[in-house]
């Protein structure tokens, strides 16, 4: 037989078996918290700090809007550092439209964006006034139809203002619930809905303050601080370290 022949007649080589497209980086899911399990974890947060603030200063629901607006990608700490300044000349929409938007502009310019903010708040301002009679709506749709706001700008101001059982998802809300599996999803709205499903009504309130607080100062991005984590042992991470 001849070699040609040979080569002819051997089985070919089988193709390497390919996992299924996306299947090697996919995470295992995580074992999802008993009601039992949320509960714990939000007693414990009450008993550390029953009555958890937001740290954006303000000094009506007018001011806390304008400073959730000026919050979207700047820290807490920089929006207060210009807002000092300007609530003190400017706490109400007519006093805003008053100062007008170059001025504006002088006040903010440490926080990033602030051109297309100094915008936002003059037009945001002028809709109070027109639409609103100078009051912040006390609804979302309301609220979300200011130039500037969205859904986690409503959220705040609903909650922190006029007491509503809302849940504003920002960075560390979307970390920790992710991180954790308490509440996991691909997007904020995926997350707040579930955490509206499964947080008890009683802890409303504050819930997002705690989470926000939580993400932080102890469950960071890069270096979470798990010796310290209230809920460490509630986590499902499969890379916290106690």
């Amino acid at each position: 037989m001849t070699s040609g022949t040979k080569a002819a007649n051997q089985p070919a080589a089988k193709s390497p078996v390919r996992p299924a497209r996306g299947s090697a980086t996919r995470k295992p899911s995580l074992r999802p918290w008993t009601a039992a399990e949320v509960r714990e974890a939000f007693e414990r947060f009450r008993k550390a700090n029953p009555e958890p603030k937001g740290e954006l200063e303000h000094l009506n629901p007018y001011t806390l809007l304008v400073a959730v607006v000026l919050s979207a990608q700047a820290t807490d700490a920089g929006v207060n550092k210009a807002t000092r300044a300007l609530f003190a000349v400017a706490d109400t929409p007519a006093k805003m439209l008053a100062l007008g938007e170059e001025k504006v502009r002088d006040y903010i310019k440490t926080i990033g964006l602030y051109r297309n903010k100094a915008r936002n708040i003059i037009a945001l301002s002028e809709k109070l006034l027109a639409d609103f009679n100078g009051e912040v709506p006390r609804s979302r749709a309301g609220i979300e139809s200011l130039p500037g706001a969205g859904r986690k700008t409503a959220n705040v101001v609903l909650n922190m203002a006029f007491g509503e059982h809302t849940m504003a998802v920002d960075t560390h809300v979307f970390r920790v619930s992710n991180r954790t599996g308490m509440a996991p999803g691909r997007t904020p709205l995926e997350v707040e809905l579930g955490l509206e499903r499964v947080v008890p009504d009683e802890f409303m309130l504050h819930a997002h303050h705690w989470l926000i607080l939580h993400g932080r100062y102890t469950c960071l991005a890069r270096s979470p601080r798990c010796a310290v984590c209230l809920i460490n042992d509630l986590c499902r991470w499969p890379e916290k370290t106690i």
